[in-house]
């Protein structure tokens, strides 16, 4: 496990992370770019999702069709996201066509058609899109917390972007953004599966030679002032209302980073976990419950999201304030510290036996963090965290000051004001 990946940066400054996995038949190949939604401002709200979907429409020298049918005409697959501070552009492809994915991969990303009539029908297909998360509670209660934890700031706005930002974006404007952000000093490649290290390398080389245009890649970074309480309720007619609960946590780099794991997990992360355990399992409150932690470069958040029965809505939220209490004021046991760390440990493991996920968790690092940590090391991260470090890491996210809290249902008028009674105290 210690020598699991090799790490090499090219003169143009790119970051080629290769990780050899004999025993499989795929490889899987992940283009990542250190571009998000946290980039943009208010007017550009969604951009980087749209240049996503847009590199998918056809590049200088392939039609969208040719290049569907390359990955999928050998029984590959490809697909991409955008995220806050990243977008990934991947690959899983049988081993004997990995050169044919990374020269899929670098014609997408490098030589772009942006053909302005198929912006047009993009942009109509997001719109969609964002109406669509919309009329779902269980998205658009996130959407509304992030504006209440990060109002006026780009963390706090959907990827998506909105309707009236979307439409306005013309061709000039995706090239601008891409131009500046799109370079290879902002990229890094991860390769996973059946390959030689060797023989890999060459063919990045020269798919991704060209050279890198100075450039800042900065972002707005989130300041402390937006930490606070927030209540919003939106009301929509529908047979469950979805509350959520958000804290400001801590950064990705934070000495109790892996206390904040473990955390997560006792709390609300998997189905041995309090929450799950209370709400579910013992008072039948609700069918789906959890916790579940976001990271970033400066900053953090901790939610607990939660579909609950229109009139249990109170009840709920309150055992959901006593579990926070109980987690705060006293130690996990040894025996529950213990169960925690295996979890962790196999969860792991078990994620890193795949091409593709073991691709998405090396080049997340890689983008995000500019290294990987060795296997070894966040064992050791794991194994050295006491329960007086789960309850330092609980203390710190469930302060008093710093619960907001969304809900999307048809909630009365009586039960918000018991509702926000209950989130003072």
């Amino acid at each position: 496990m210690q020598k699991m990946y090799k790490i090499k940066s090219l003169k143009n400054g790119l970051k080629v992370i290769t990780s050899e996995m004999p025993h499989m038949e795929s490889v899987a190949v992940g283009l990542w770019i250190g571009v998000g939604g946290r980039y943009e401002d208010k007017a550009s709200c969604g951009i980087s999702h749209l240049i996503e979907h847009m590199l998918f429409k056809g590049t200088e020298s392939r039609t969208a069709n040719m290049l569907k049918e390359s990955i999928e005409g050998v029984g590959g697959s490809f697909n991409a996201f955008t995220g806050e501070e990243e977008t990934c552009y991947f690959v899983k492809i049988p081993s004997d066509y990995v050169v044919l994915g990374l020269e899929i991969l670098s014609d997408m990303v490098l030589r772009p058609g942006l053909d302005p009539d198929e912006l047009e029908k993009e942009k109509h297909v997001i719109c969609e899109e964002i109406k669509m998360y919309m009329d779902q509670p269980a998205h658009r209660v996130f959407d509304i917390l992030g504006h209440s934890m990060w109002p006026n700031h780009p963390l706090g706005r959907p990827i998506t972007g909105y309707i009236d930002t979307v439409k306005k974006f013309a061709r000039k404007d995706l090239v601008n953004f891409r131009t500046r952000y799109y370079q290879p000093a902002n990229m890094s490649i991860a390769v996973c599966g059946r390959l030689k290290r060797r023989s890999i390398l060459e063919p990045i080389k020269r798919i991704f030679s060209m050279p890198s245009k100075a450039g800042k890649f900065s972002y707005a970074r989130a300041k402390k002032a937006n930490k606070g309480k927030g209540v919003n309720f939106f009301h929509k007619a529908t047979e469950q209302t979805h509350v959520v609960f958000g804290f400001h946590s801590i950064n990705r780099t934070h000495r109790l980073r892996y206390a904040l794991a473990l955390l997560n997990i006792i709390f609300g992360g998997n189905m041995s976990s309090r929450l799950f355990d209370k709400l579910r399992e013992k008072m039948a409150l609700c069918y789906d419950i959890s916790s579940s932690v976001r990271k970033y470069a400066e900053t953090g958040a901790f939610t607990v999201h939660a579909g609950i029965d229109n009139n249990k809505i109170l009840e709920a939220s309150t055992e959901i304030i006593r579990e926070i209490r109980k987690i705060k004021n006293a130690p996990v046991t040894a025996d529950e510290l213990y169960r925690v760390k295996e979890y962790a440990r196999g969860q792991l493991r078990l994620v890193l036996e795949d091409t593709a996920s073991r691709m998405m968790w090396l080049g997340e690092k890689m983008v995000l963090e500019g290294r990987a940590p060795r296997i070894r090391e966040i064992f050791r991260g794991i194994e050295k965290v006491t329960a007086e470090d789960i309850k330092k890491a609980a203390n710190i996210i469930f302060d008093k000051d710093n619960m907001n809290f969304a809900a999307v249902g048809p909630v009365g008028e009586d039960v918000k004001r018991k509702m926000k009674r209950l989130l003072k105290t």
